[in-house]
């Protein structure tokens, strides 16, 4: 209603029949008009109505007062033109926000794109490289590595782990030799041709057995012989191979009718020759891996050279050894850079 008595005062009776036209069209732009914008526009008009009180005479006398006038009135619908251009956007954006907006979502749109095509090529390309034949279950592979390492125990090579120094270490080297046992347990599993293991000296309640128990998941479901015995009760005396880096004779061959005795000592010390000492006073034959016969030394920054392995490094030789009759081959596999040695570059 303020809307409407404002226009009423500012176009009187007075005004000139042609000015008819001009106040319809100023009608039907008010009518567009929010209630803020009338309001603006009613306190406009009371100013003007009341700092020129015959305005309306003033208008017939001159059209482009009239004009100007009406220019006051202009109403600002860029919001509805942005609205009308864009009838989903319901809050009024700017063009430069709509179009940054649509830009927006074709990146995300491609990255979606992009990732799918992704996944589809790499199940193609799985698909392509599995093998045609059919997969086994974990059940049907645990049964045959079952039947493979029980099979070891008839006609395999038979190796033992010593256990009987270990009450000469201290918690963290005994920790260390626990971890050396599963590697060792875990390529025999891997190995076509596993051999017979043997923990010989293990005492129930012990710091190893304790170790061994708490380390290694179904330590006690190894399919491995486990005794508090000496291996010298339970193996007859002519079988018997001690491997130790300070032999002077080098291995030749894998032996399935020997058994190979492996000291269970890690010992960060270095009390050099410890189980060769032991082994000589048992008067038992010895052996060492044919490091230097296969290997050279390789010049390091810190001049480091040691033919010592972890018993799970020694058993990687002697397993690949046996499969691929190579020492070559069980040598660079199983002797760590570390060391410092590599293979010579003609072997025979």
């Amino acid at each position: 209603m303020r809307c409407k008595d404002s226009e009423a005062r500012l176009f009187r009776t007075q005004g000139p029949p042609g000015d008819t036209g001009l106040l319809e069209a100023l009608q039907g732009h008010r009518e567009m008009m929010t209630y803020p914008e009338c309001e603006a526009e009613d306190s406009a008009c009371r100013d003007l109505c009341d700092r020129q009180p015959d305005y309306g005479v003033a208008c017939q006398e001159n059209g482009e007062d009239l004009w100007d006038a009406f220019g006051l009135l202009q109403i600002d619908v860029s919001c509805e033109n942005v609205r009308s251009q864009f009838p989903g956007n319901e809050t009024g954006c700017s063009r430069n926000v709509l179009r940054k907006q649509r830009n927006w979502e074709k990146i995300i749109s491609a990255k979606k794109r992009k990732r799918k095509h992704e996944r589809e090529r790499r199940k193609a390309k799985l698909a392509e490289d599995r093998d045609p034949a059919p997969q086994l279950s974990k059940r049907d592979l645990k049964g045959i590595t079952r039947e493979r390492l029980l099979g070891a125990k008839e006609t395999g090579p038979r190796l033992c782990v010593d256990l009987s120094m270990t009450t000469h270490m201290t918690k963290k080297e005994i920790s260390r030799l626990a971890a050396q046992i599963r590697r060792l347990y875990g390529s025999n599993k891997k190995s076509q041709k596993p051999f017979w293991l043997y923990l010989t000296g293990f005492v129930q309640n012990s710091p190893i057995a304790e170790e061994c128990l708490r380390m290694n998941d179904g330590f006690s479901n190894y399919l491995i012989n486990v005794t508090p015995e000496s291996y010298l009760d339970l193996f007859p005396f002519e079988t018997i191979v001690y491997l130790t880096p300070d032999a002077e004779e080098a291995l030749e061959d894998v032996d399935p009718h020997k058994v190979y005795i492996l000291g269970g000592l890690v010992d960060e010390s270095i009390q050099k020759r410890l189980t060769f000492q032991n082994a000589q006073k048992r008067h038992l034959q010895t052996s060492r891996l044919p490091i230097q016969e296969y290997m050279v030394k390789k010049v390091n920054a810190k001049n480091y050279h040691s033919t010592t392995l972890a018993i799970n490094q020694v058993f990687d030789a002697l397993s690949i050894y046996y499969e691929t009759k190579s020492w070559a081959e069980a040598l660079k596999a199983a002797v760590s850079p570390g060391k410092g040695y590599v293979l010579r570059e003609a072997t025979p």
